[in-house]
């Protein structure tokens, strides 16, 4: 960010202007202005695609893997990465709260080729729940200095939960919530804080957060720790209180030249969408905003995802700029391998609805080539523009027709239909006069 502040094009800058098609001056003014964020921590060595995310890119993809309690299956979460990448995830987070945390995020961030995300609390809780006791035994040099140890590491961004404040809680307290807090990292911010009657170190010593991250190029992801997590909930104090502090955090950062995005919803009903990406936008000075969904109905559990893909492309063609999936197992367990694949496909659907009606030409020319493909029944064209090829060929070999055409319509496929009718009677249409 300082770079850009002083006109300086990085090899970042350049390779996101690259792959977005647009002017690296365009890119480089977005980065000086808060406006887009790279995610790229220098000691990531494996790290290849970056991503831009921000104003005038494409709303890009985040998945969510890690271990749980319950399940430690290492090979299991590197498979999921695997699949993420291979599926055009544009970042990862590992939330891994089970087994050897240290180890599995070393071997993760060396893995990816995107941008890796964490949240440093699980581990902080972790570390003090085993070496202490509680995780209630958890002090604020703990936290930093787990903070400090996973920037070493590589991570590219953080989630930080530096909104959840004594007066943020107050106006919880206050508040007639149907699910409370539901975000798991500020709902152990908020425990904590409550148990030993103290301020949120993140927020009081943000100072201290901003040179780590400054220090090691991290994004840092400002945390939804009062999102809604119903549709009761939506849009309320809570929630509100929390972004209005993040908005003033925001500015904080990006005087210290650090980069910084915004979180947001979460359970948020599809008339309330359009609002919730203004307050963001308007709050944060047009930071970035990073959204989980948004999930506009509390009862399609099973099929969260698809529920999710509606509400994110929706806020997606609203300004949101980027999109945590949500799988099949959301509200009810671990996300398996294929959890992992049917979620980040729908996601990735959503975010290229959401690029054709913001406007994004690469998306719209796309959409246009696919459709003269169509028209020219040039199935290896169109398998090549599809999102998921592979899908669409699997698909297309398994129900094939005698004819040029899909076996849907056969010989009566109306593609051309009309056209090779009028050429072959050589039929001039004559437009009749009513009288």
């Amino acid at each position: 960010m300082e770079k850009a502040k002083r006109g300086i094009v990085t090899d970042q800058m350049r390779y996101v202007a690259e792959i977005e098609r647009v002017p690296v001056d365009e890119v480089r003014e977005g980065v000086a202005q808060g406006l887009i964020v790279i995610p790229a921590n220098p000691n990531h060595a494996s790290l290849e695609k970056f991503s831009g995310i921000g104003k005038g890119l494409s709303v890009k993809v985040n998945v969510n893997l890690g271990t749980s309690y319950d399940y430690v299956n290492l090979e299991e979460e590197l498979r999921k990465l695997e699949i993420s990448m291979e599926y055009g995830a544009d970042t990862v987070m590992d939330l891994s709260t089970g087994g050897d945390l240290r180890s599995i995020m070393t071997e993760i961030v060396s893995k990816s080729k995107i941008p890796v995300g964490t949240v440093p609390i699980y581990e902080a809780e972790f570390k003090a729940a085993k070496e202490k006791g509680s995780f209630y035994n958890m002090t604020e040099d703990d936290l930093f200095e787990v903070i400090e140890e996973q920037a070493k590491r590589g991570v590219d961004f953080m989630t930080v939960h530096c909104g959840v404040t004594m007066e943020a809680l107050r106006k919880y307290k206050g508040s007639q919530r149907v699910t409370g807090i539901v975000s798991r990292g500020g709902g152990l911010m908020a425990a904590w804080m409550i148990h030993n009657e103290k301020e949120n170190p993140l927020y009081e010593k943000f100072d201290r957060l901003l040179e780590i991250a400054r220090e090691y190029d991290i994004t840092l992801s400002l945390g939804d720790g009062l999102r809604p997590g119903s549709i009761s909930d939506s849009t309320d104090r809570p929630q509100i209180q929390e972004l209005i502090i993040l908005g003033e955090l925001c500015e904080r950062a990006r005087k210290a030249g650090v980069q910084v995005m915004i979180e947001g919803p979460g359970h948020i009903p599809l008339n309330e969408i359009a609002t919730n990406v203004q307050i963001e936008k308007k709050l944060c000075n047009g930071a970035p905003f990073y959204i989980l969904g948004m999930l506009p109905c509390d009862t399609s559990c099973g099929y969260d995802h698809i529920a999710g893909a509606i509400g994110g492309a929706i806020a997606g063609w609203l300004g949101a700029d980027m999109l945590c999936y949500i799988t099949p197992s959301e509200h009810l367990g671990l996300p398996s391998v294929e959890h992992v694949k049917e979620g980040l496909i729908a996601f990735k659907i959503a975010a290229h609805i959401a690029d054709i009606a913001r406007g994004n030409k690469n998306a719209i020319q796309r959409n246009l080539e696919m459709s003269k493909a169509r028209y020219n029944l040039d199935w290896e064209m169109q398998f090549e523009l599809a999102l998921f090829p592979a899908e669409a060929r699997k698909i297309f070999d398994e129900r094939k027709s005698k004819t040029k055409a899909c076996s849907m319509c056969g010989p009566f496929c109306p593609m051309n239909l009309v056209e090779k009718t009028l050429k072959s009677q050589n039929y001039n249409i004559k437009v009749a006069h009513i009288h």
